[in-house]
């Protein structure tokens, strides 16, 4: 079964294939074209990342950057009393504090707007109202406190979760008188039937 290479080169015949005048040429136009074609350059978008980069820092440093405040400034930003003492408030203190307090305002605002008020919850919703109205005095005590006792974290604290709790309770509400509406739809329903 072996074969000597040898004797099968001895039994080859040279097959002469011509090739077109013009191969040539053509070939070397191909490779020229192949050569001479550049890869697309990819854009670089490398500045404007770096752009924005400075863009974001020159923004938070100018948002966070520490100002000094005195009690006179304080009082300044306070809230003036009928008796034209200035009080001081959580939204006076600094304006994160201010920016919390208008937060839960609006919230607390737009909850109670947004309630649906009927004869069958007026019973309901006049219980978390009278809550609501035992938390804003309590707010208002806390206040009292601030301007008496001074800036502390604990009164910051105990205003912030009265702010909390005041929107927690009307959600709360909402979702009660949700269910309540509900359920009187399915009674509604099953006495149709």
């Amino acid at each position: 079964m072996q074969k000597d290479i040898r004797e099968e080169l001895k039994k080859y015949t040279d097959v002469n294939v011509e090739l077109t005048a013009n191969h040539a040429r053509k070939f070397e136009d191909l490779l020229q074209s192949e050569m001479q074609q550049q890869k697309p350059k990819k854009k670089n978008y490398k500045w404007m990342s770096i752009a924005a980069s400075v863009v974001l820092l020159v923004s938070l440093a100018i948002n966070f950057y520490p100002t000094k405040t005195s009690e006179d400034d304080l009082n300044n930003k306070g809230i003036e009393t009928s008796s034209g003492i200035k009080q001081i408030s959580l939204g006076s203190i600094s304006p994160e504090f201010n920016t919390i307090e208008t937060y839960y305002k609006n919230s607390i605002n737009l909850e109670i707007s947004q309630l649906d008020l009927s004869e069958e919850n007026k019973d309901i919703v006049d219980g978390y109202l009278l809550k609501i109205a035992k938390l804003t005095k309590e707010y208002k005590s806390l206040t009292k406190e601030l301007n008496t006792n001074g800036v502390n974290d604990a009164t910051i604290d105990a205003l912030i979760r009265n702010l909390q709790l005041r929107l927690q309770l009307l959600q709360r509400l909402k979702k009660q008188l949700k269910q309540l509406k509900n359920l009187n739809t399915k009674q509604n329903d099953t006495q149709i039937i």
